[in-house]
């Protein structure tokens, strides 16, 4: 089995070794094996926990949520209801931040347009900021 230092294991799971302390303090990676001059040691196991961490997190799973999911997925016994049960709630809960994000995205392509060319004087976008600059002034 191979064993990785710190740099070596942010390297590897693309996690700052900052972050990866902190994932330790917090619990969500067990504490390293430590060698005899105390230097920390990180199982490939290790590097596959950092991983699933890192791309939950780039999700915009809360640690509570990484947590629950990583106890189901160590857990030899876990009942596949409620790991399906959990999927599906937080597979909502992105399609919730994919539908806020596109019309974000809308917005912004409204905006765009307005500002780049669109001469027309009833922009609603321009006019609402106007208004709002207005409302901040008086």
């Amino acid at each position: 089995m191979s064993l990785f230092n710190i740099g070596q294991a942010a390297k590897a799971s693309g996690i700052s070794t900052k972050m990866i302390r902190h994932y330790e303090s917090v619990g969500l990676l067990p504490p390293a094996s430590r060698t005899f001059a105390g230097y920390r040691q990180y199982s490939e196991k290790d590097i596959h926990t950092l991983s699933f961490i890192r791309h939950s997190r780039y999700l915009g799973f809360s640690i509570k949520q990484i947590e629950e999911l990583l106890s189901l997925w160590q857990d030899p016994h876990r009942p596949s209801s409620k790991v399906k049960e959990l999927a599906n709630a937080h597979v909502e809960a992105l399609n919730q931040k994919i539908q806020s994000l596109m019309s974000i995205k809308s917005e912004l392509q409204k905006l765009v347009h307005c500002c780049h060319g669109d001469d027309r004087p009833e922009c609603p976008i321009l006019e609402q900021l106007a208004l709002n600059q207005t409302k901040g002034i008086s």
